[in-house]
Parts: C-alpha cells; sequence; structure tokens
C-alpha cells in the first residue's frame, strides 16, 4: 500500500509570519538586543574608573594635579630664595661698605697718633708754631683743595691762634709771578683762615688758579704782621718745606 505524498498546502492564520520569517526575525532581534547590551557593556566599561584605561587614566590626573602643586610650590620657593639672596647681598654689600669706611677712619686715627706721638713725645724736637705740611689735590671744576698742618709742641699747653694765608708763586706767559691770597679766592680783602690749637691743627679750602699759570712754590704765612712767620714749600714736594724765613728779614 503506498504512502500518501506530503501535502504541500500549510495552513496559516490571518496576521502570522511563516516559520522562516520568524526565524529570520527571532535572529534579527536578538543579534540587535545582543548589540545594544554590548554597547551598554563597552560604554560602562570604558567609561568605569573601575576599568583598566579609566583607572590609569584617574591615576594620571591624580599625578598631574599632585605635579602641578609641586610646581607651584617649588617656585613659590624660588621667588622666596632670590629674595633672600638679594637682601643678603644688599646686606653683605653695606657690611663691606661699612667696614672700609672704618678701615679708613681706623688707619686715618692711627696715623693722628703715631703723628702726635712723634709731636709731643720725649724724644722729639722742640717747635714753636710752624706749618708741618702742606698738600694740594685737583678738584672738579678746576678748583684745588689743599690741606695745610700747623704744630707746635714748645710751649706745652699754650694754645696758638691766629690766621693762615698763602701765595703760590710760578711761572705764566714765561714770567714769574706770585697769585695773592684774594686772587686764589677770586675776592678782594679775603680774611685769612683762622686757627686755634694746643698741639696741632689741620686747614682745609679750596682755591682757583689762574689759567696757563704754573706753580711751583707755596708761601705760608701765620699770624699777622711783622710777627708772622713764613715758610716756602715746594708744590712737588707737598709736605717737605723747601726753605723757612721770617717775615720781613
Amino acid at each position: 500500500m503506498n504512502k500518501p505524498a506530503p501535502s504541500r498546502i500549510q495552513i496559516r492564520r490571518p496576521g502570522m509570519p511563516p516559520v522562516q520569517e520568524r526565524k529570520r526575525l527571532l535572529v534579527l532581534g536578538g543579534a540587535w538586543l545582543l548589540s545594544l547590551i554590548l554597547a551598554v557593556l563597552l560604554g560602562a566599561w570604558l567609561g568605569s574608573p573601575g576599568g583598566d584605561v579609566g583607572t590609569q587614566l584617574k591615576a594620571a590626573e591624580t599625578r598631574n594635579e599632585r605635579l602641578q602643586q609641586q610646581l607651584i610650590e617649588l617656585q613659590q620657593r624660588q621667588a622666596t630664595l632670590q629674595a633672600s639672596d638679594r637682601i643678603s647681598r644688599a646686606a653683605n654689600n653695606e657690611v663691606q661698605t661699612s667696614l672700609g669706611e672704618r678701615d679708613e677712619e681706623i688707619a686715618g686715627l692711627r696715623a693722628d697718633v703715631a703723628f702726635y706721638e712723634r709731636l709731643v713725645g720725649a724724644t722729639s724736637q722742640r717747635k714753636g708754631l710752624n706749618t708741618h705740611s702742606v698738600e694740594f689735590s685737583p678738584e672738579t671744576g678746576g678748583t684745588w683743595q689743599y690741606a695745610v698742618v700747623l704744630t707746635q709742641n714748645l710751649n706745652r699747653g699754650a694754645i696758638s691762634q691766629g690766621q693762615m694765608r698763602f701765595t703760590v708763586e710760578g711761572v705764566k706767559d714765561g714770567k714769574l709771578t706770585s697769585v695773592s691770597w684774594d686772587e686764589l679766592h677770586q675776592r678782594t680783602k679775603v680774611p685769612g683762615q683762622e686757627y686755634s690749637f694746643r698741639y696741632f691743627q689741620q686747614l682745609t679750602g679750596s682755591v682757583m688758579l689762574p689759567q696757563g699759570f704754573t706753580p711751583q712754590r707755596v708761601r705760608v704765612t701765620l699770624g699777622s704782621g711783622a710777627g708772622g712767620a713764613t715758610q716756602v714749600f715746594d708744590w712737588k714736594q707737598a709736605g717737605a718745606p723747601a726753605a723757612s724765613a721770617k717775615e720781613g728779614e
């Protein structure tokens, strides 16, 4: 007995897809759902700090913040050290300047003490009022500063008082000439420079020499009138008397 041939006629309800179409739709729906789930999981993994990339990113950000803070602290420390260094340098320069000035003062005082000891010592030569030394040094503006040292150790305890004047002898226009005290000050009736001391005194001031004048000697007069003492000093050898004489001799 022959089996009946399978029927090729399928019966489906209205609105119901065929079997193959159902499978295809199920596969497509599953693939879409799976891709959606994978996308969500991948986004959560990449954005989550728990992942390797997120952990490294967070660690890098933390280290960057720490390095930025260290850089700011180092910059502040550098600025502080630079300011401290400037202050230290300025203070050191001020101290060095002050030490130099003190050294000069000490040297000057030692020279004064040595001079005083020579002047009033037991072995010093006794002299009355006299000009110990004369020194000239040029100044800006064409003037000359002078320093005249007067001494006396003959009458101990006595005070020497009076006025000091000097004239400068030299050559101008090929002729010997003398520049008076008034001409040196470019005024008339200039009073002498007052002095009053027991053992020694330094007199200082400034004078103006004429243009084209070559100085050779300085004649210093102490006191006034016929009783004044005059001493002559060589211009080139300041402090070394060339000759001495009484005024009126």
